[in-house]
């Protein structure tokens, strides 16, 4: 059996600014003809379909137009991810074909979507997205609710998969193979690579799931951070395969895919990671101001998405402008001057004069003490504020 594991469309999403839709539908075409080259017998979206809980119209469309071509060929298993209403992915899912399953309940968790092949049945479970506070209860039992952390309630609905499993498996017959989906930050011996644009899912200090809860699973299917790893291979393979697209400049260096899983009749026998073309290049350019704009050796970067950081003392003036005609896809632009911002502030009174807290601020922030610079940006201030005053009948 064939499997294409995708996750983290965050449908919807910008960037700096930017609406991604277009890249995000031409990515998913992507995955629409690499499913159908790869004739998988099922794919898998494991949360995140959305970028927010209430989409935007164009990406509900997207979503309509992309999960409506695949199920024309092959099985769908969307479940819920921390982005997404599963409410209203589950009201969704009464009104969709029958090749489209989407799981947001937790009472429903532990009922699979069962595929076959010439080696019998897979069954998939698709984890919604479990809050542990809201979890909790529901997946509690006559000693109350369980802990409030992320490794607890994914327990208990483990416990509640494997409890189907042994349910279906006749009495000295080979356990079927199992498929997890689930949406959470899971770790191995290393902490997991993550990225700017993910979530923090931190619940009382306690995010991280281990992977030892996923035991006894062929494969778990993993989604919520962007860059693809496996935090456990070999036997019961848990694998993250990443967002499709880069969401972040934290991701610049990430290689976008997704993953085909190849399932044989004792277990995963391949795991492949499939390349998603970009629309862009990323780049985080740092360097004086005279050094980004005119330097030759970022000519390769002038089609990126780019984020300028730029350290000269004092901040250039048209620094973004100068810096958008170098490189025309500049999407943000900072001032970092060097040593960095200072971190302590003095303390303000009421009755301190606002010009004599500002003339502090341009201090700390441009790192110089060039007071006659600091004297014309107070002075453009100053007339302002000084008119201000006049229209309020104070001065």
């Amino acid at each position: 059996m064939r499997l294409l594991h995708t996750s983290d469309w965050h449908l919807g999403r910008s960037l700096h600014g930017l609406d991604l839709i277009e890249h995000q539908e031409s990515a998913l075409r992507h995955v629409v003809a690499l499913a159908r080259q790869e004739r998988v017998d099922a794919v898998l979206v494991c949360g995140d379909v959305y970028d927010r809980a209430v989409p935007p119209l164009p990406a509900i469309e997207v979503f309509e137009r992309v999960v409506g071509e695949l199920a024309s060929f092959t099985q769908v298993i969307i479940s819920s991810g921390n982005h997404d209403s599963g409410m209203r992915l589950g009201n969704m899912a009464e009104h969709l074909v029958e090749r489209i399953a989407i799981r947001t309940r937790i009472d429903r968790l532990d009922e699979p979507v069962v595929l076959t092949d010439e080696h019998g049945e897979v069954l998939v479970y698709a984890l919604p997205y479990l809050d542990p506070e809201a979890a909790r209860y529901p997946l509690g039992g006559p000693d109350g609710p369980v802990p409030r952390s992320h490794a607890a309630v994914l327990a208990a609905a483990m416990e509640r998969v494997r409890a189907d499993v042994a349910g279906r498996a006749p009495a000295g017959s080979r356990p079927p193979r199992t498929v997890v989906m689930a949406h959470a930050f899971v770790a191995g011996r290393e902490r997991p690579e993550t990225s700017e644009s993910e979530r923090d899912l931190r619940v009382g200090g306690v995010e991280v799931v281990p992977t030892d809860v996923f035991d006894g699973m062929t494969y778990t299917a993993l989604g919520h951070l962007h860059g693809p790893q496996e935090p456990r291979a070999g036997a019961g393979v848990v694998r993250y395969c990443g967002s499709p697209l880069r969401y972040s400049f934290s991701e610049a260096q990430h290689a976008k895919s997704v993953t085909v899983v190849e399932l044989g009749a004792d277990g995963v026998a391949g795991v492949r990671a499939v390349d998603v073309p970009q629309p862009r290049p990323m780049a985080v350019l740092r360097g004086s101001l005279a050094e980004l704009v005119g330097d030759g050796a970022h000519t390769l970067h002038e089609g990126s998405w780019v984020r300028a950081e730029v350290t000269d003392a004092v901040r250039p003036d048209g620094m973004y402008d100068a810096l958008r005609g170098r490189f025309p896809h500049l999407l943000c632009a900072h001032h970092l001057p060097p040593g960095g911002l200072a971190m302590g502030a003095p303390e303000v009174a009421g009755r301190t004069d606002p010009l004599e807290v500002l003339a502090q601020f341009l201090r700390d922030a441009t790192n110089t003490d060039d007071e006659l610079a600091i004297a014309e940006h107070l002075a453009l201030v100053r007339g302002h504020y000084e008119a201000q005053q006049r229209e309020e009948g104070i001065a």
